[in-house]
């Protein structure tokens, strides 16, 4: 299928070939009629990729001070490699668009049909793409009477009702609309079928002329003389009651004018994107409030309402984003004798293959334009993809399941430098990322298919890295059809995934390996060895300042990540038994009170079979620019340590030798160059037992928690 897509390093935008998307649980799969170029938000968006590094520095400090902390901590090399892989994302481009139903997800069933048409909302989700994948919070069906080219300004309408809840108008109120671009002039109309009384304001004549001829009562050119006292003689000397700032500029002159125009303690909204350097004194005399509206309304940004389709009680949150979607779209319908009319907005109107011309447009300025509509040829459907065939090769013929961030900034990087390995497919559930990574990393297909990967004769080897909830499902079923597999940590989230794993492998002859990468890093393996030289237990402790992650990450939800107990301590339990040397024999665990997101500040402690001990200190409360990963290690007179994998310590007989690394090295080029010459082997790289084993151990770790007990490891 077609897709605009931008290069977030260079700012060029490009329509491209890639693979068509897959319908998932809980979501729809849409064929787009019609899709709306929002002119400031894309604008905005374009401009900042098209600026250097140091222009996107200059606009963006916030991201400046994590990546310098970074760089301290992990090294530059290993940052400079971060930031270039995710500069080097493809964009996908729009957030509002109608089309038709062509297949429900799993859960949808009743709620849609295919063949019903869907107005859909959501950066990176309605793209301008002839298929998307949209999840049921942000989908409204459209009315009969209304065709695409309207229903797909749903999402603008949206922010422009969001922004009307918020002021909470009442009838006959002076509310003050500043910029009467798209949301602007969708905020007149909504505010005038609300029964408000509109004062319309801008700098340009045309669009005041339309806002008038759209409900505003009075219009008026910004920078014009006898703005204050046309609001006054309206008002009756009272000022507007709210203001409605839906203009896009750096200046905070809409501000100096929301308090010049507004009465006393009246309400100010901004739903534009403008300075923020609002007048004090003003504000304070008048006892203005101010509030920035939330996008679409309730519900946006939440990643359980939006991606995993929550509801909100209605009791408590009447108008979500999605309620505020769907009234939108209704009140577009001809039939209605007052309507929402967007058809009066659009001023263009290209066919989808023009896409590049259409943003030329709105982005170049030399004709003026407000609604740019992009029409798609639905009767076209996109043709499935064919795999292609292999080269002749033996070795490793690879195909990869997911490339979120990790795998494409670390293991696909590794992957396309090692000898021995064919880069076979690369399958994403997003059909850009899956094109970029092909073009980036040398893949011979990309694809939104893992069925055709695991069907196909010529792959021998799988790399899952997916989101972890899957990890044990797609590697089961990965080795059942006979393919070698190395997946990202966890292995498993319960019981019953590492069970279903086990089961899998015990009936076939391929082999699966986790990535547990810090087993194979160059100073894990010398610590191993010094203290093997060491009869007599061990004495472990392995600290992680691991800093926090975002309540909303997806990392925190059990049905996804399964909290970072399971995917990421899970490193330091593995860690603990690959420098211990003896099987892990009982878990006990202890967490300080949640203040935060998830279950991520803990103790562990790990008993062995030869009397060994680790304790696990793992925390999110520290500082992120200090040390992340340092590991002491104590044994027969000896202490080994390692802090951060750029420096290793050994400590014996009264004297400290001290090597320091070039770069930080943590094994992952060490770890994906065994599971190679492990599937051209045949061998697998790591003891499977040793990986079950940890992978029990972790999850040990939270029944130890739930159960406040000590908990014996037995698999069985």
């Amino acid at each position: 299928m077609k897709q605009v897509i931008q290069s977030a390093r260079s700012g060029k935008l490009s329509l491209r070939d890639v693979p068509e998307p897959r319908v998932r649980s809980g979501h729809l799969l849409v064929r787009t009629g019609a899709s709306l170029i929002s002119a400031g938000t894309e604008r905005m968006v374009i401009d900042f990729a098209k600026k250097s590094l140091a222009g996107k520095a200059k606009e963006r400090p916030d991201l400046v001070r994590k990546v310098v902390d970074k760089a301290r901590r992990d090294g530059v090399m290993s940052t400079f490699r971060a930031v270039m892989a995710r500069l080097d994302e493809p964009l996908p481009l729009g957030y509002s668009a109608a089309g038709e139903v062509v297949a429900v997800g799993a859960g949808l069933e009743g709620a849609f049909r295919v063949g019903q048409r869907v107005a859909v909302a959501g950066a990176g989700l309605a793209n301008h793409a002839e298929l998307n994948v949209v999840p049921r919070n942000l989908a409204a069906p459209i009315p009969d009477d209304v065709a695409d080219d309207e229903a797909c300004f749903g999402t603008l309408a949206s922010i422009a009702m969001a922004g009307v809840r918020t002021l909470a108008p009442a009838l006959g109120d002076v509310v003050a609309v500043l910029g009467v671009g798209l949301v602007g002039q969708l905020a007149v109309q909504l505010l005038g079928l609300s029964g408000a009384r509109v004062v319309a304001l801008d700098v340009n004549p045309e669009r005041l002329a339309l806002a008038g001829r759209l409900g505003a009562e009075l219009t008026w050119r910004i920078g014009d003389a006898g703005l204050t006292e046309a609001v006054m003689a309206m008002t009756g000397g009272l000022g507007c009651d709210a203001i409605l700032v839906a203009a896009a500029t750096d200046s905070s002159e809409p501000l100096e004018t929301a308090a010049e125009l507004a009465r006393d303690r009246a309400r100010v909204v901004m739903v534009g994107k403008t300075g923020t350097e609002f007048p004090y004194a003003a504000f304070m005399k008048k006892e203005l409030s101010i509030t920035v509206s939330r996008s679409y309304g309730p519900g946006r940004y939440d990643e359980d309402f939006e991606g995993r389709g929550v509801k909100y009680p209605p009791g408590w949150v009447r108008w979500t984003e999605a309620e505020n979607l769907r009234e939108c779209v209704r009140l577009m319908s001809p039939s209605l004798p007052r309507r929402l009319d967007v058809g009066a907005l659009i001023t263009h109107r290209f066919p989808f293959d023009q896409a590049e011309q259409a943003y030329a447009l709105v982005t170049g300025g030399a004709q003026p334009s407000l609604g740019v509509v992009l029409r798609y040829d639905r009767a076209a459907a996109p043709a499935r993809p064919v795999l292609a065939a292999p080269k002749a090769a033996g070795g490793c013929v690879l195909g990869v399941i997911g490339a979120g961030n990790f795998a494409r900034t670390v293991l696909l990087p590794e992957l396309k430098r090692i000898s021995g390995v064919q880069l076979h497919s690369l399958c994403t559930q997003r059909g850009q990322t899956a094109d970029h990574g092909q073009q980036t990393f040398g893949f011979a297909n990309a694809t939104t298919d893992m069925e055709a990967v695991l069907a196909d004769p010529a792959v021998n080897a799988v790399l899952v890295a997916t989101r972890h909830a899957s990890h044990a499902d797609i590697t089961a079923r990965a080795l059942r059809a006979g393919k070698h597999v190395i997946v990202e940590k966890p292995l498993a989230l319960d019981r019953a995934q590492l069970a279903e794993v086990a089961e899998a492998r015990a009936a076939g002859t391929a082999f699966f390996t986790v990535g547990f990468n810090r087993r194979f890093a160059p100073f894990s393996i010398q610590a191993r060895q010094h203290l093997a030289r060491h009869s007599g237990p061990k004495t472990l402790v392995l600290r992680v300042n691991a800093g926090a992650l975002p309540p909303e990450s997806w990392l925190n939800a059990a049905e996804e990540g399964g909290g970072r107990i399971l995917g990421e301590a899970c490193h330091f339990v593995d860690l603990a038994r690959f420098l211990a040397g003896s099987p892990i024999t009982s878990v006990l665990a202890d967490a300080a009170a949640v203040t935060h997101g998830g279950c991520d500040d803990l103790t562990v402690t790990l008993g062995f079979a030869d009397g060994s001990l680790a304790t696990l200190v793992y925390t999110a409360q520290g500082d992120s620019a200090y040390s992340k990963e340092r590991f002491e290690c104590f044994a027969g007179g000896t202490v080994v340590t390692i802090d951060n994998f750029l420096t290793l310590s050994v400590t014996e007989n009264g004297r400290t030798r001290t090597t320091k690394a070039v770069a930080q090295d943590k094994g992952h080029r060490a770890e994906l160059q065994a599971f190679v010459n492990g599937v051209a082997s045949g061998r697998p790289p790591v003891d499977e037992e040793e990986l079950l084993e940890t992978s029990l151990a972790t999850i040990a770790v939270l029944e130890s928690l739930r159960d406040g007990r000590r908990v014996m490891l037995n698999r069985d």
